[in-house]
């Protein structure tokens, strides 16, 4: 039977919770009243060890995620907890996906080389190869303004550029060798940025002249996996490696970071941002996983609350402004939803 968890979650106070203490700059962490507190719910996948992950709310609030490991597209519905699956072929290895305003999903063929179009209505999928054999790895799509989809290809080192309409492909190799392009994201001015994992840099691309221009996050030690953009044009990662939340300033290149309540140790992973500028994360070092979350304007941690599941780990994470939800795949095979105060 699936079953949907509900857990009120007041802030934990990390100090006094789990050992671990912020970065004394920062001050102590406060205490949210019931009122405040983030709610997180989960909803078992029926698809035993499928690794679902990257959940996306459609137009109409179903949400929509990806088996890795068990080559699905699927969609839940939260107001019944109903699940619906479509398979994909053999192989697809499905990484990501995105939902159009017409409901089309689109989704990353991350071990098939390929991205696909799955029509809902229908069940009809259509895949379009990458054009170039060393791009073998599509790996997380994100949509600009107009609906192109801009993409990373972590293995095969790579931005690349994808028009639906058309089916056209652009490829730009990213310089660094070895960096593998990781977490991608797109500004108000269509630019994508994209986190170079391996390579201690951020990437941006020039929308019109497919220039490429790279920043250096001063450490070589430094592991961005996933990246966020607040109203002031920040560039906000989380550093995998440090246990470290980071701040690019895009204007002079200088870098700050703040330590994690996690410490070293916390592996901070998929993020989201709101319009209140609060960065949500999630530690994936700590068993169980923390749902963080940090005040960008004031530069200090507000929020520590443990997911239930454990959750194994969260890869990626999509936020939901209209009804002011953050939503996660776990590697515990569920599917979760933090509704924020």
């Amino acid at each position: 039977m699936i079953q949907k968890k509900s857990w009120p979650a007041a802030c934990l106070v990390t100090a006094l919770v789990t050992g671990l203490s912020p970065d004394p700059a920062q001050g102590p962490i406060r205490e949210l009243t019931a009122q405040e507190a983030v709610v997180i719910d989960e909803w078992d996948v029926p698809w035993e060890g499928s690794r679902p992950r990257d959940p996306y709310v459609a137009p109409d609030g179903r949400v929509w995620f990806v088996g890795q490991t068990a080559n699905y597209v699927a969609r839940l519905d939260p107001a019944d907890g109903s699940f619906q699956r479509f398979d994909l072929e053999s192989g697809a290895g499905p990484h990501n996906l995105i939902v159009d305003d017409d409901g089309i999903v689109w989704y990353a063929g991350n071990r098939d080389a390929h991205i696909g179009r799955l029509d809902p209505t229908t069940g009809d999928i259509r895949t379009y190869p990458m054009p170039d054999p060393a791009a073998r790895d599509p790996h997380t799509l994100v949509f600009d303004s107009r609906g192109t989809i801009w993409f990373s290809l972590q293995q095969a080192n790579m931005i690349g550029r994808f028009d639906p309409g058309s089916g056209a492909v652009d490829l730009v190799p990213v310089p660094t060798p070895n960096s593998r392009p990781y977490g991608i994201v797109v500004d108000a001015d269509d630019r994508p940025w994209v986190s170079e994992f391996a390579g201690g840099k951020i990437a941006t691309i020039d929308p019109v002249t497919l220039d490429l221009r790279e920043y250096d996050l001063g450490r070589v030690e430094t592991r961005p996996r996933r990246l966020m953009i607040t109203s002031d044009g920040g560039i906000w990662y989380v550093d995998f490696a440090g246990g470290l939340l980071g701040r690019l300033d895009r204007e002079t290149g200088a870098v700050r970071e703040y330590p994690l309540p996690g410490g070293a140790g916390a592996r901070p992973y998929g993020m989201v941002v709101d319009e209140d500028d609060m960065i949500w994360l999630v530690e994936t070092g700590l068993q169980p996983n923390r749902f963080i979350g940090f005040d960008t304007e004031a530069g200090e941690l507000v929020s520590v609350t443990d997911i239930p599941s454990g959750a194994g780990s969260v890869r990626h994470m999509y936020y939901d402004a209209e009804r002011r939800e953050v939503w996660f795949g776990t590697d515990a095979n569920t599917v979760g939803r933090a509704r924020l105060p």
